[in-house]
């Protein structure tokens, strides 16, 4: 194959693709589950490989904002691919509005941000 194709061409190409799937993602992820525990809504945020610090979250009304920043490695002698989100803005809508009184609580193990609400004027009834 000529050297235009390998040198130019090809190279170019590839970090394109990589740069569009990269935005593509930063879009769609974090993937989210929502789910009730008593009178508490929880979410759960895949957020892997980001560090605690750098992840922001944000909780009003029907409203929770998830974001997170890294920055790419820069100890690396060529770049091939590079996929993954460098940050990430979700704005998550709730099926129930939040308790803005009372604090959320929030933990980030093994990649996933948990996030812990008390509803507001959400009550489970008892069915006899």
């Amino acid at each position: 194959m000529s050297t235009w194709w390998t040198k130019g061409l090809a190279p170019a190409i590839a970090r394109e693709v990589g740069e569009r799937s990269r935005a593509f993602y930063e879009l769609l992820i974090p993937a989210v589950d929502i789910y009730e525990i008593g009178s508490s809504l929880v979410v759960e945020a895949d957020l892997a490989g980001f560090q605690k610090e750098d992840i922001t979250v944000r909780a009003s009304g029907h409203t929770l904002l998830i974001s997170a920043k890294r920055e790419p490695p820069s100890d690396v002698d060529s770049v091939h691919l590079q996929q993954r989100p460098l940050k990430i803005r979700r704005v998550v809508r709730l099926p129930l509005e939040v308790d803005e009184e009372v604090e959320p609580t929030a933990k980030y193990e093994n990649g996933v941000l948990t996030v812990k609400m008390p509803s507001k004027g959400a009550k489970r009834v008892k069915i006899e």
